[in-house]
C-alpha cells in the first residue's frame, strides 16, 4: 500500500521551526506595534486595525507565493518606488496621529466608516512596507522541501497562514491591553498615541533614508 500524502515530521518540524522565527519577529516592536496600538486607543475595537494589517500580510504572502516577491527584491525601481510610498505613508499616519492623539472612550459614538478606513490603513502599513516583502522574499522559500508532497506555493501558501494567524493573536492582545490599561487615563492614552504616531513618522523616515540615501 502506497503511503498516504500528507504533512511529514519533517515538515512538521519545520513548520513550528517557523513559527518560532515568526513570533520573534512579530515580538520586536516597529511599525505593526505603533498602528495597533494607536489604533486600539482611537476606537472601540481593535479588530479592523488587525484585520487590515492581517490582509497586507495575506497580500505579501500571495506575491511570494506567486514567484513575483523574488523578481520584484532584484528591481531597484521597484524596492526604491516602494520604499518611497510606503515610507511617506508611514509618516503621513504618524503625522495624523501624533497632531491628533485619541484616549479610549467606549462610550462615544465613532464617525460612520471609521472601521472601514482604519482596515484599509492597517493594510497599508504591512502591505506597503518593502522590509515586509524583504523578508517574506529571503525567509519563506527556506522553509519549504522541493521534494515535499504539497507544491512551493501551497507551503508558502501555509507558512504565511502560520503568520497571519500568530500576527493575528499576538496585535489583537497587544491592541485590547494597551486599551484597557489607559481606559480612564486620557492624558497617558494621548501621550502613548503621540508617542505611537511618533515611532510611525521615525520608522517612515529611516525606511526613506535607507533606500534613497543608503
Amino acid at each position: 500500500m502506497p503511503p498516504r500524502e500528507g504533512i511529514s515530521p519533517m515538515a512538521t518540524a519545520s513548520l513550528l521551526t517557523f513559527w518560532t522565527v515568526a513570533l520573534l519577529m512579530i515580538l520586536l516592536p516597529g511599525a505593526d506595534w505603533a498602528f495597533t496600538i494607536s489604533a486600539g486607543l482611537r476606537g472601540r475595537s481593535v479588530l479592523p486595525a488587525v484585520g487590515g494589517l492581517v490582509a497586507g500580510y495575506a497580500v505579501v504572502t500571495a506575491i511570494v507565493a506567486a514567484g513575483v516577491g523574488a523578481l520584484a527584491a532584484e528591481s531597484d525601481a521597484f524596492l526604491t518606488g516602494l520604499s518611497v510610498v510606503g515610507g511617506l505613508y508611514l509618516i503621513w499616519h504618524g503625522a495624523t496621529t501624533f497632531a491628533h492623539p485619541s484616549a479610549p472612550d467606549p462610550q462615544g459614538p465613532e464617525p460612520e466608516g471609521t472601521d472601514w478606513r482604519t482596515f484599509l490603513r492597517g493594510m497599508g502599513v504591512s502591505g506597503l512596507n518593502p522590509k515586509g516583502l524583504l523578508i517574506f522574499v529571503a525567509l519563506l522559500p527556506q522553509f519549504t522541501d522541493p521534494g515535499g508532497s504539497w507544491p512551493i506555493a501551497g507551503q508558502i501558501g501555509a507558512l504565511g497562514l502560520t503568520f497571519m494567524a500568530t500576527c493575528a493573536v499576538f496585535y489583537l492582545c497587544l491592541g485590547t491591553v494597551a486599551r484597557t490599561a489607559l481606559q480612564g487615563r486620557a492624558p497617558a492614552a494621548r501621550l502613548i498615541s503621540r508617542v505611537s504616531g511618533a515611532a510611525m513618522i521615525g520608522i517612515g523616515a529611516w525606511l526613506l533614508a535607507d533606500r534613497l540615501l543608503g
